[in-house]
């Protein structure tokens, strides 16, 4: 059994010093329920775990003013309850009420879940067993080992994104959506403050599928930051799974727009489930702007996001699920109009 040390931060400032007493060996922890998981799977060790669960103001959830702000250690449930989300921006309560179960949700963190790591099934099985990385290589595990799931069950991998050293999947529902929102992320770290596009959060896989978020060892996700807009009301999160709940997405879409009249004037769309990263997919924008709404041309736009996409031996099927999956979101957030 493996010792480790475990701290309560009485402040963000205190967590981040602590971080860095550990010489990179930490880890924030707040709901526990994605780290919890790795480390009994070998795949996260830390030496030091730094508990952010009792920071004053570290849950606060904002409605007032321009903007939305959710507080790094705001609960999933409780995000997705607040009136404000629920009524007029369906596009983010949707995508929190649709991930994992009311349990998890009631514990897991909106921060924490920006911060997930891929459900691929080499990445997980036989972590840290020298003989099961020779068995399984995943490059994420251990960078240079090669891809098992590149030619072997990638029923579950991405189609967009991807590159020869890795096909893992982005698991997670509220990042599509914040994508598609254009949330902008607030970090505390080593060196001070900073706020950063979600879009600049997430690294494709490229050569070192290992590193997979533009963040500095220590930084701590403090708060999340939604721009007011009109198109809130007017959207969606739609997600097809194996199973109704607690499932992770075979495709998703989040989709918000305004519209004149029956003439989409301006559309935001983000993919899950089919990519490497949460998917901003300017192509299907491209093709609806400024056209009037039908089902047909919603489903262009769905094709167009695929365009550039590569199935691989099982999981091709998700080229077309993809569209239409966009076209349904389409629909779903063009009746949702005054």
């Amino acid at each position: 059994m493996r010792s480790l040390n475990y701290t309560i931060a009485e402040s963000a400032e205190a967590a981040v010093s602590r971080f860095a007493e550990a010489n990179g060996a930490a880890r924030y922890i707040a709901g526990g329920t994605t780290l919890y998981d790795l480390m009994k799977l070998g795949i996260e060790q830390p030496a030091h775990l730094i508990d952010i669960s009792r920071i004053d103001g570290l849950d606060m959830i904002e409605t007032e003013g321009d903007v939305l702000r959710f507080g790094g250690r705001a609960l999933m449930a409780d995000v997705a309850r607040t009136p404000v989300v629920r009524d007029e921006y369906p596009i983010l309560a949707e995508s929190l009420l649709k991930a994992a179960s009311q349990q998890l949700r009631n514990m897991a963190t909106v921060g924490g879940n920006l911060l997930q790591r891929t459900r691929c099934l080499y990445f997980r099985n036989g972590a840290g067993s020298a003989s099961a990385v020779g068995v399984y290589p995943c490059n994420k595990r251990e960078p240079g080992s090669g891809c098992a799931a590149i030619g072997g069950l990638d029923r579950s991998q991405a189609v967009l994104g991807t590159s020869e050293s890795c096909t893992a999947v982005a698991p997670g529902d509220w990042p599509v959506a914040l994508t598609a929102m254009d949330a902008q992320l607030e970090f505390l770290g080593p060196v001070g403050t900073r706020s950063i596009p979600i879009a600049d959060l997430y690294r494709l896989p490229g050569d070192t599928p290992h590193l997979e978020f533009n963040i500095t060892p220590g930084e701590l996700l403090t708060a999340i930051t939604v721009r007011k807009t009109a198109a809130g009301r007017t959207s969606t999160y739609h997600k097809v799974r194996d199973r109704e709940s607690y499932a992770f997405a075979l495709a998703s879409a989040a989709v918000a727009i305004e519209m004149d009249g029956d003439t989409v004037t301006s559309s935001r769309i983000a993919l899950g489930g089919v990519a490497t990263r949460p998917w901003r997919s300017e192509a299907a924008e491209t093709v609806i702007n400024g056209q009037p709404f039908s089902a047909e041309l919603a489903l262009r736009a769905g094709q167009a996001a695929f365009a550039d996409a590569r199935g691989g031996q099982h999981n091709a099927f998700k080229l077309e699920l993809g569209a239409r999956v966009i076209a349904d979101a389409l629909a779903i957030a063009a009746g949702r109009r005054a």
